[in-house]
């Protein structure tokens, strides 16, 4: 068969084959053996590993189950930390975590809530001390004045918080107010004052007085009156009347510091 001839760019004549027929019974074979070729089977490797997956799953789920539910991690001790005012067996007693309970089955929050509750305790931490233990860590209330009531002596800390009704340890101050209790402002200004005071002057006061709340004063050991009178410039008035009180008298003022005053 003859070629076609075209003509190229600069105008000259080429001859191109004529175009070769398609085989399309070949072509269609051949589509037809690929399209119904049966899938490859699976690696035995890739069977064998998805088995072994499900098999840790399951193990892994035994594992928890037998561990929440059974006696492998069952507690069999309770360890008490920082406790001295609060015996060691009212706050086993009031945690309620009884022997066999398995570790991760306690409700540490729960529990520690329980210990909180106990008057003299101001902060508890509970925790899971793994195979067996139970660890409860105990910060105590410190009384840092008290006061006479009907019913006896009240221990009061730092916060204004009464806690107990015994005798005071040494060291804690008297405090002398109409009201003491926790939302009472009178209460809040004498141990403003009282915890703000520098160690050299603070171990020297025996009792404090607040009448009001701006007329604070502090009775030493050898019977000498700072009049301190409100909560404020503490730190100020503290550096006044330390050398104030090396100085003869009875009474030393210095509810005004700029003017203080000994009588």
């Amino acid at each position: 068969m003859a070629g076609r001839q075209t003509v190229n760019a600069r105008g000259t004549g080429r001859t191109r084959p004529a175009a070769t027929p398609r085989r399309v019974g070949a072509e269609r074979s051949t589509r037809s053996r690929t399209s119904t070729r049966a899938p490859a089977r699976e690696p035995r490797v890739g069977r064998r590993g998805k088995l072994l997956i499900l098999l840790a799953l399951v193990a892994s789920v035994a594992f928890v189950a037998v561990s929440y539910f059974g006696p492998l991690w069952a507690v069999s001790s309770v360890q008490v930390n920082g406790n001295a005012a609060v015996s060691r067996e009212q706050v086993v007693q009031t945690l309620q975590v009884a022997e066999g309970t398995p570790l991760p089955r306690v409700d540490t929050d729960a529990a520690a809530a329980r210990v909180a509750a106990i008057p003299k305790v101001a902060s508890v931490r509970v925790q899971r001390v793994y195979p067996s233990t139970v660890r409860v860590t105990v910060e105590e209330r410190v009384p840092v004045v008290f006061f006479d009531a009907a019913d006896g002596t009240h221990l009061m800390d730092a916060e204004a918080v009464d806690f107990a009704v015994e005798p005071p340890p040494p060291g804690v101050v008297r405090m002398v107010v109409a009201s003491p209790s926790f939302g009472n402002l009178e209460t809040r200004a004498a141990l403003s004052v009282l915890t703000a005071l520098p160690g050299p002057l603070r171990s020297q006061v025996a009792q404090i007085d607040a009448p009001t709340i701006s007329a604070v004063s502090l009775t030493l050991y050898d019977g000498r009156v700072v009049v301190w009178g409100s909560s404020e410039d503490t730190e100020y008035k503290a550096s006044i009347a330390l050398p104030l009180l090396t100085q003869p008298g009875q009474t030393y003022d210095v509810s005004s510091p700029d003017l203080p005053t000994i009588r």
